[in-house]
């Protein structure tokens, strides 16, 4: 019995077999006939159509803007150095690299004593010196007392000599009388010559009085200031940099000791080419003041900066070309010497221009645009400028027009196209954002924490967005990648 059954179960399935077989052959017979059948037919090409982007040209005004890199410098900078050689005696606290100071503050003391003596010393020596002139001024006054009294004594001999003349004409006084009078009347005289003598020996004594007086007081001015030399102060209100000083060491004339550099006062160096440079002139070519802002990327924050353009180099260095460009930097935000930063000038309006994708104008300066039944026509585009992955282009014949926004090699004039058109509800694209784990956190934190060079609020402004649940994965690989992750 159970030989039976297994027999019919055999018997069963060959037979589903069989059946299976032959159905499959009968669909390979029918491929086989339809594909001879299509071969036998003549083939129909059809065109081929292409999806395109489209955009339409609108003319207008656009400020074009020009992009550059630059570093940015400080227009005011101190060097520090000593005036003197001894040992530092006092040092501020703020004498440290970054420190921040204020005009007139006290930095480092060098040893005062030496200069302190000397000052002493030529003070009594001009003491002495006043003294001198005193003495000489009173010796005048008295050598002009006595020329006065010569002179009185000159006269009153000369009225005696007449007096006794007189006599003698009348027959009452004698010769010798006579001779008596005209001799002491001739040493008067000598007496008034001898005292004059004395007045400009006097006098010349207070031009030696006022000589000596003047070197005293020339060395006593070099004294004082060789003192105040030995007091190391800040110029202006501004950070040190490059401190090289401690306290207790020795210094010498001259010697480097830090960098005054004033915060508020930047400027950015950039470098353009000459047709750029062109287009930032006036008409007398004279150089615009035009707006600028310079960027500064931390770690994807962008520390923004408004300015002015201010001046350009006086000549090309050697070897170098196009112009050399500085911009005033207005209330810099987190900016220091020595940033490189992203500087963008905005040049003067250009009108009638269209604003297109830098992919839609091929080498020959060319766009294409939509015509009759959607098929391609070539038309010409002067480039005017480009503005990142933009470009401004003047075409009169194109307002209105459709244009391709990205050419390709298989789209040209007379392809059949499908215009894609963009709708102007779509919402812009949220930055990509990125939940943290408590680990991958705390290792953010602590190494912006740590970033020295890093500016305060900048850092402050991370730290803030790290906190929040989830935060920008721009800014998590900038930092990621500095950090080495």
């Amino acid at each position: 019995m159970r030989f039976l059954r297994q027999s019919l179960t055999g018997l069963f399935l060959c037979s589903v077999a069989i059946a299976v077989l032959l159905y499959a052959g009968d669909l390979i017979k029918t491929a086989l006939d339809e594909k001879a059948a299509r071969a036998d037919r003549p083939s129909q090409s059809r065109e081929r159509v292409f999806a395109v982007n489209v955009i339409t040209a609108s003319p207008g005004t656009v400020r074009p803007v020009l992009t550059a890199f630059g570093d940015v410098k400080s227009r005011r900078t101190l060097e520090i150095r000593a005036a003197l050689s001894g040992q530092v005696v006092e040092l501020s606290e703020n004498f440290v690299e970054g420190g921040q100071v204020a005009q007139g503050q006290l930095l480092a003391l060098i040893d005062p004593a030496n200069t302190q003596d000397a000052l002493a010393r030529i003070e009594t020596d001009l003491r002495d010196a006043e003294a001198e002139q005193r003495e000489a001024v009173a010796a005048v006054l008295l050598a002009n007392d006595e020329v006065v009294a010569a002179r009185e004594q000159v006269a009153l001999r000369n009225r005696v000599l007449q007096r006794q003349i007189d006599l003698r004409a009348r027959g009452v006084g004698t010769v010798a009388a006579v001779e008596t009078a005209e001799l002491a009347a001739s040493v008067a005289r000598q007496s008034v010559l001898a005292k004059r003598q004395g007045l400009a020996q006097a006098e010349a004594r207070i031009d030696q009085a006022a000589t000596r007086l003047a070197r005293a007081q020339i060395s006593r001015d070099e004294a004082k200031r060789r003192l105040a030399d030995t007091r190391v102060v800040a110029g202006f209100d501004g950070m040190l940099s490059g401190v090289n000083l401690v306290e207790g060491g020795l210094v010498s004339v001259n010697e480097r000791l830090a960098e005054l550099i004033d915060p508020a006062a930047l400027e950015v160096a950039f470098r353009i080419s000459t047709a750029q440079y062109a287009r930032l002139l006036d008409d007398s070519g004279v150089l615009r003041q035009a707006p600028v802002k310079v960027t500064l990327n931390v770690f994807g924050t962008d520390l923004v900066s408004s300015g002015q353009l201010s001046r350009d180099s006086a000549a090309v260095g050697e070897g170098q070309t196009g112009r050399l460009i500085f911009a005033q930097i207005n209330q810099p935000v987190g900016l220091k010497p020595g940033d490189f930063v992203t500087v963008e000038v905005t040049e003067p309006p250009l009108n009638y221009v269209i604003r297109l994708p830098s992919s839609a104008l091929d080498a020959a300066g060319e766009v294409l645009i939509l015509g009759k039944e959607d098929r391609l026509l070539a038309r010409p585009a002067k480039l005017l400028r480009r503005q990142g992955d933009d470009i401004l282009v003047r075409a009169p014949d194109l307002n209105g027009a459709e244009i391709v926004a990205e050419r390709s090699p298989l789209l040209g004039a007379g392809i059949k196209v499908r215009p894609l058109r963009a709708t102007d509800d779509k919402a812009p694209k949220a930055p990509d954002m990125v939940e943290l784990t408590a680990e991958r956190k705390a290792k953010l934190v602590a190494f912006v924490t740590a970033n020295k060079r890093m500016p305060a609020a900048a850092k402050q402004r991370i730290l803030g967005q790290l906190e929040k649940p989830k935060v920008p994965v721009q800014m998590v690989e900038r930092i990621e990648s500095r950090m080495g992750g």
